[in-house]
């Protein structure tokens, strides 16, 4: 039995992961996290989960939270995923993220972790969109230079990163496919006399909007023909199925630092 706990269990993606873990057959609801101040502070974890859980407590403290926890799982913000890696790292904590936005310094805190625990980081826990991943790489190769590449992403209106880090992941799997340097070649806006296109130019267009839960296309287009992958998200679901596949695939690893490539064995 998978003991795992959930950092920001009030929150809209922290709350559909925990109800997965109390529903699965294989895991238990063993550890909640929220920040000081917040109005859950020492309730019961199945109050907010509308579970009959009365043995888990939420806290602010990592200690009381997770203690008894094998993995925790962090869909929150980077400065609180930081102190959730440190933490782990230091407990010998299974780790699962999906938190997006981070700067190098938080990556490289992250990187360390995975030095000594097993971590999973994935801008994107969907099936569906790491499928679409390695995808896009696929059709970069078999396309080559002759065809531009454009990334747009669409979310809802309270998003706090952009682009976002599926974009971003999107983006980097085709300029490795191309063999470059995604610094080098991304175009994040466009405004005013931009002049003709760049060769190997790679754009990433952002719109922020309403309640949109994610949107993302890819497109391919050529002088006399064009190719779009998308993928729509119709709710969170998908995201916190994809986090549950992670923590059991997880259990019995080496440490490492891992995607969700690596756990559906693309």
């Amino acid at each position: 039995m998978i003991h795992a706990g959930v950092v920001g269990i009030a929150g809209r993606m922290g709350t559909l992961i925990a109800q997965g873990i109390a529903d699965a057959d294989d895991m238990v609801l063993a550890g909640a996290l929220e920040a000081q101040g917040h109005p859950m502070l020492g309730k019961y974890a199945g109050t907010v989960i509308g579970r009959d859980l009365k043995d888990v407590v939420i806290s602010s403290d990592f200690a009381d939270a997770f203690a008894s926890c094998d993995v925790i799982v962090d869909f929150t913000m980077p400065a609180v995923t930081v102190e959730t890696a440190r933490y782990a790292q230091g407990k010998a904590k299974q780790l699962v993220i999906g938190t997006t936005g981070f700067d190098e310094d938080q990556l490289l805190v992250i990187r360390r972790c995975a030095d000594t625990v097993p971590v999973v980081i994935s801008p994107n826990m969907s099936i569906g969109v790491n499928v679409m991943f390695k995808v896009a790489s696929i059709l970069t190769q078999l396309l080559g230079e002759d065809y531009d590449v454009e990334i747009f992403e669409a979310h809802h209106r309270l998003k706090k990163d952009a682009p976002s880090g599926t974009a971003l992941g999107l983006a980097r799997s085709i300029a490795e496919a191309k063999g470059v340097k995604l610094d080098e070649h991304a175009c994040y806006e466009r405004h005013g006399i931009i002049g003709a296109r760049p060769d190997g130019e790679i754009g990433i267009q952002t719109l922020r909007a309403g309640d949109i839960v994610g949107d993302h296309t890819v497109l391919f287009a050529g002088n006399n023909e064009r190719i779009e992958l998308k993928h729509q998200a119709h709710s969170r679901q998908n995201f916190a199925g994809g986090a549950l596949r992670a923590v059991r695939w997880l259990n019995g690893r080496k440490p490492g630092l891992y995607s969700m490539i690596d756990v559906l064995g693309l």
